[in-house]
């Protein structure tokens, strides 16, 4: 059962993060790249990635991206826009065929899943499941605050250090409903998929950027896993989607 906090309009409020501020974080060397898709507030994530001390490069290069270490999508915006500029930029069989751990946040993740109902588009189908309109009972659209997360897969690498009581940042109107693939929840009105994997894909509706030192964490897991880690824990994308009660 949801608590007050997440059935009622969210403010912004400070982060109780002692525990994640003080853990130290060993990010081992390596090479990002931010893949431009040209709907996205591309600075924030450079900024936030640089600070975890990896070199970080924006880009739309095909050979540039394929050479990362990891890969980043982010977004902000409309799928069906983001969806065009893929598509004309030449990035679609790129992103599709990616091996190496590939991050999709807020729009990004959605561009990864298989349909969004924000412009009936087809998209990019690396992880199972398709984007609705949140059904947020009533509540003040978009969900747009500090929420905290369930812990749907807590054995998850990339929960490592995280809590139920952690904050991260929304902001969005569309969702992904929980599925087999839902390593994370939250709940705003409805319950949606806060963070989704399969493969070596992984997706985040809130923005780690922006979500002080428990995005800090999150990205720093990321950065940490490679994809065999990834493809451990994570669902395989071929595996039957299972119903969620």
């Amino acid at each position: 059962m949801p608590d007050a906090l997440n059935t009622t309009p969210l403010k912004a409020m400070p982060l109780d993060t002692t525990a994640l501020s003080t853990e130290p974080l060993v990010i081992p060397p390596q090479r990002v790249v931010i893949v431009d898709t040209g709907c996205a507030n591309i600075t924030s994530v450079f900024c936030a990635l640089q600070r975890l001390g990896v070199d970080v490069v924006i880009s739309t290069d095909v050979a540039e991206i394929r050479a990362a270490d990891k890969v980043v999508i982010p977004g902000v915006g409309t799928a069906s826009q983001a969806m065009h500029n893929i598509h004309a930029r030449g990035l679609y069989d790129t992103l599709l065929q990616l091996t190496q751990p590939t991050l999709g946040i807020c729009l990004g993740m959605q561009l990864m899943t298989s349909h969004s109902a924000e412009g009936d588009v087809a998209c990019l189908a690396t992880i199972p499941g398709e984007v609705l309109p949140l059904n947020a009972q009533g509540l003040r659209l978009p969900h747009m605050g500090w929420n905290t997360l369930q812990l749907d897969a807590a054995q998850h690498p990339i929960l490592q250090g995280l809590t139920s009581h952690d904050y991260v940042y929304f902001v969005h109107s569309f969702a992904v409903a929980p599925s087999a693939y839902t390593i994370a929840s939250c709940h705003y009105g409805s319950t949606f998929a806060a963070i989704i994997g399969a493969d070596n894909y992984i997706g985040m509706q809130f923005h780690p950027e922006r979500s002080s030192q428990t995005g800090r964490r999150l990205l720093a897991n990321f950065l940490r896993l490679s994809a065999d880690q990834l493809r451990s824990y994570n669902r395989s994308k071929t595996a039957d989607l299972e119903t969620v009660a």
